[in-house]
C-alpha cells in the first residue's frame, strides 16, 4: 500500500449542537467539544480529502445550531457530508447544511471507492429504520455502481452493541439491509455512529465500524442508559486505490470532570 494512494476521511459523529453557543447537555459543552475534535483531527492529520458526519449533528434542530455547524466546518475548506440521525431536521439539514463545500450528498465519488451516505431517521422515534426509498436508493446505487470499492455510512448501527438500551434502537429491518449488501463483495466496510462508543466487528468480509462521539460518550457493555467518562473523539478512515483500508480512533486528552451523572437518558 502506498500511504500517497489513500483518501483520507474524517469520520465525526453525535455532535449534538445545542440552539445557543455556551448551551450545556448533560454538563457538556457539546458545540466546544465538536470544534475541539475537528481541531485535534487536523493538527495530528492536517487536511482531509472529507469530513464525513454521521447524524445527531443537533439536540435541538433549529435555523441558529445548522447555521453555526455550518460555520464551523466552513473554517476548514474540505468537502464535508452530512446525513441525518434521529435528532435532526432533515429539511433543515438539506437547506442550511447544502452550500460551498458542504452538502448533504448521498453519493460521493473518488477514483476507486464510492461512499453511500443513507437515512435511517424513524420519525417521532429515536430508533433506526432504512425506508423503502432508501432501500430501493441504495438497491440502485449497488447495480450502477462503477467503482471497484464501496464504503456505506448510515446513522444507527446494524448489528448488535451489547448494550441492552442501545440495541432497542437498532436499524430494525438490519436484516433487510444486510440482504441487498450480500452480493456485492465491493463493500467492504459500514460506518455507524449514534451509540457514542467505538465498536469493530466483522460479518464475512464485511467490516463494521462505528464511531465515538464528539460530546459525551456512552459506556460499553451496559443494560441501561450509562454515561462514560472517557473523552470524545473520532476516526480516520484511509482508503486505497487497491481496495485496502486502514481506521484508527483518536480521543481527546483527559477524562471528562464536567460530565454531569444521569440515570434517565438525554431528550
Amino acid at each position: 500500500m502506498n500511504i500517497a494512494q489513500a483518501t483520507s476521511i474524517l469520520h465525526i459523529t453525535d455532535l449534538h449542537v445545542l440552539p445557543k453557543t455556551g448551551d450545556t447537555l448533560l454538563g457538556i459543552d457539546t458545540e466546544d467539544y465538536f470544534k475541539r475534535v475537528l481541531a485535534a483531527a487536523h493538527e495530528h492529520y492536517g487536511k482531509f480529502d472529507l469530513i464525513l458526519a454521521s447524524g445527531d449533528l443537533a439536540q435541538q434542530p433549529c435555523i441558529a445550531s445548522y447555521q453555526r455547524i455550518h460555520k464551523i466546518f466552513s473554517h476548514y475548506q474540505t468537502k464535508t457530508v452530512c446525513f441525518p440521525g434521529n435528532h435532526d431536521d432533515y429539511s433543515l439539514m438539506t437547506w442550511l447544511l447544502n452550500k460551498d463545500r458542504i452538502s448533504c450528498d448521498k453519493q460521493t465519488i473518488f477514483k476507486n471507492w464510492q461512499i453511500i451516505c443513507l437515512n435511517s431517521k424513524k420519525p417521532n422515534d429515536a430508533g433506526g429504520k432504512l425506508a423503502s426509498h432508501e432501500i430501493d436508493f441504495l438497491k440502485i446505487c449497488l447495480k450502477q455502481n462503477t467503482k471497484p470499492n464501496l464504503m456505506i455510512s448510515v446513522h444507527h448501527h446494524c448489528i448488535p452493541s451489547n448494550s441492552e438500551w442501545l440495541d432497542t434502537m437498532l436499524i430494525e429491518n438490519s436484516v433487510e439491509f444486510f440482504e441487498c449488501l450480500s452480493p456485492y463483495p465491493e463493500v467492504k466496510l459500514v460506518v455507524t455512529g449514534h451509540i457514542h462508543q467505538a465498536m469493530e466487528s466483522q460479518r464475512q468480509k464485511l467490516t463494521l465500524l462505528s464511531t465515538p462521539s464528539t460530546c459525551f460518550q456512552f459506556k460499553p457493555n451496559c443494560k441501561d442508559f450509562t454515561l462514560d467518562s472517557i473523552m470524545p473523539g473520532y476516526r480516520v478512515i484511509q482508503l486505497f486505490d487497491d481496495g485496502q483500508f486502514k481506521s484508527q480512533v483518536h480521543r481527546l486528552p483527559g477524562i471528562q470532570g464536567e460530565l454531569e451523572n444521569c440515570h434517565n437518558g438525554y431528550h
